[in-house]
Order: C-alpha cells, then sequence, then structure tokens
C-alpha cells in the first residue's frame, strides 16, 4: 500500500508500485499504482496543465481499502512530451488502453475517472477494446464533450464571436507561466476556482499548473479548442456519473447536463455549490465520496462487474 514519507514537516506519497505504460505511438507513460494489490481499482486521468499531484487528496482517502491507479498524461508529469503531431484525442484514448493493459489484470473491472481533459479522455476512449474489457463505471468531473471555447466564462462579456476569439487566445498564450506569485494565484483563482476556494488549495493548484512544460501547455490548448467528442459521450455504455462546480467558468454547468441527457446509463449529476473547475482539489471530500460510492457499487472486490443498484450490469459479468 501506499507510504506516507515525511519530509521537512510535508507528507509525500510513494506509490507501491510505479510501472510505465507505452502507447500506440511508442510513446511512454508515468503509471502509479497506490493501495494494496488485489483490491478493488479506480483509475483516475487528470487534465490539462496537471499531474498526478491533482489527485493526492483522493489517494489520501483510498489508498487503505482501493488499488488506485494514476498516470501522467502526455507531455505532463514525469510523461515525456512528444512531437507536434502527437497530441490528439486519439492519443488520450491510446494511452488510457495502454494504461488500463499495463496496470490491470485481464478482463479486470475498474472504476475509470477523469477531470476535464482526463473526462474527455474517457469520451475518446468509449468505443476502444480496452476501456470496454475494464470498465465498470465512469466518473466524469468537471469536463464537457464539445464548445469549450464557446461557452468559457473566463471572460465577463457577452456570448459571440469576439468573447470566443479572446478566450481562444487567452487559452492558447504561448507566453511562460513563471514562478508562482501572489498575482499568478489570484488569476488562478479566478479563472479555474471558486471564490471561496482555502488559500492552501489555491497555492496547490498553482504549483501542479505552473509545473506543466509550455509546449504540452499550449498543443493541449489548441486540441481542446477544437474538441467534439459528442459522439463518445453516446458511446459511454457503461453507468457514468458527473461531478460539476456551479462557479465553473472553463466548464460551465452547461456542458454537464448536455453530457447527461446524451448519456445512456446516466447517474446524474451532483452539483457542487460555489465550486470551481478544479472540483477534486477544491471539493476533495465530496469527489472522494463519490469514487467510493461508485466503487462500492459497481467494482466487485474480485475485480469482475456487479449489478449496481439501479440494476446495470456490466458487459463481463455472466447473465443467468
Amino acid at each position: 500500500m501506499s507510504r506516507l514519507l515525511t519530509t521537512g514537516g510535508s507528507g509525500v506519497l510513494v506509490p507501491s508500485r510505479e510501472l510505465t505504460a507505452t502507447s500506440a505511438d511508442g510513446s511512454r507513460l508515468h503509471v502509479e499504482v497506490h493501495g494494496p494489490d488485489g483490491s478493488p481499482a479506480i483509475v483516475l486521468a487528470h487534465g490539462w496543465t496537471c499531474s498526478t499531484l491533482f489527485w493526492d487528496a483522493q489517494i489520501r482517502a483510498l489508498a487503505g481499502e482501493y488499488r488506485v491507479i494514476v498516470y501522467d498524461q502526455r507531455g505532463h508529469g514525469r510523461t515525456p512530451a512528444v512531437a507536434h503531431g502527437g497530441y490528439t484525442t486519439d492519443a488520450l484514448a491510446d494511452d488510457l488502453e495502454a494504461v488500463l493493459a499495463v496496470a490491470l489484470a485481464p478482463g479486470e473491472k475498474a472504476l475509470l475517472a477523469g477531470h476535464s481533459m482526463g473526462g474527455m479522455t474517457m469520451m475518446a476512449a468509449a468505443r476502444r477494446p480496452k476501456f470496454e474489457e475494464h470498465a465498470a463505471a465512469v466518473l466524469l468531473c468537471s469536463t464537457g464533450s464539445s464548445r469549450l471555447v464557446g461557452e468559457s466564462l473566463i471572460l465577463p462579456m457577452r456570448a459571440g464571436g469576439v468573447r470566443t476569439r479572446i478566450t481562444r487566445a487567452i487559452l492558447g498564450a504561448r507566453a511562460p507561466l513563471g514562478p508562482v506569485t501572489p498575482l499568478s494565484r489570484k488569476i488562478l483563482k479566478y479563472g479555474t476556482m471558486g471564490p471561496g476556494t482555502a488559500p492552501e488549495r489555491v497555492a496547490r493548484c498553482a504549483r501542479i499548473v505552473h509545473a506543466c512544460p509550455r509546449a504540452a501547455r499550449v498543443a493541449w490548448s489548441h486540441v481542446l479548442g477544437e474538441l467534439d467528442l459528442e459522439a463518445g459521450v453516446r458511446d459511454l455504455r457503461v453507468p457514468t456519473a458527473i461531478v460539476a462546480g456551479t462557479a465553473d467558468r472553463l466548464t460551465p454547468p452547461v456542458h454537464a447536463r448536455a453530457i447527461a441527457d446524451a448519456l445512456p446509463q446516466s447517474l446524474g449529476i451532483t452539483e457542487l455549490t460555489g465550486v470551481g473547475h478544479m472540483t477534486p482539489v477544491e471539493a476533495p471530500e465530496a469527489v472522494t465520496a463519490k469514487l467510493r460510492e461508485l466503487v462500492v457499487t459497481y467494482v466487485d472486490v474480485s475485480g469482475a462487474g456487479r449489478v449496481g443498484s439501479d440494476g446495470a450490469r456490466s458487459e463481463k459479468e455472466d447473465v443467468v
């Protein structure tokens, strides 16, 4: 299980195992496994400009009884950058398949959860063989399937072409973020977090986001700016729950509602009042509780899918 290293008064999580997954194009992805072998598995995919560190609160809360698997998306954290053409939604799906193949046993069911671009990863992979083999249920946190730039509320302007063009320029800016400062924390909080977010949580997000390499940040911004994964939402044919912050400026709740309406097996939306885009960090208890609820309901101790409280049955479970 995960060990807690205390260094200089701050705890650093050390995974029980570190793995390397090799994607379809040869890209190598950093993967961490926290928690006891043989326990029910939860796979977490972080969002744009983040890393495995984004899931620290969920790992701490869940790794004592579950196997929590996290990985760095390409160009983030400890996963190397790739050539310019390697940043696509197909690559997100390829990478998730590679992680599932290396971290889970054949046929093993798991809860798959993604925040922001991690949620888009689930949509992109919905029809992939490894996804269908391993997904017992899905949690989508603070995400959207299309029209991300047009629906963004970062700018306090009337919706339309001018707001969309300026928003696109801001999100795709090539300027380096530089060191974390009081001003940069204030800007990050305005754009990505709710007004009541605790200062230490803002500071944590700022450290993670500012550590993202500029080239990967910009490359993924172009992908997100042209995103269209509405077909992927309709292909998510496993029980799927949604978490959304009511103060989310990047993926406002209009996205959550559109996704819920299109899902074949929607479990509904949990709206977090006053919370912004960074839900797993801003409201860790709420996100962790939803993860726990879903893994208990849909993932058996044996790793096989189980019948949930709504009668949904995973594809791998025998039907008598």
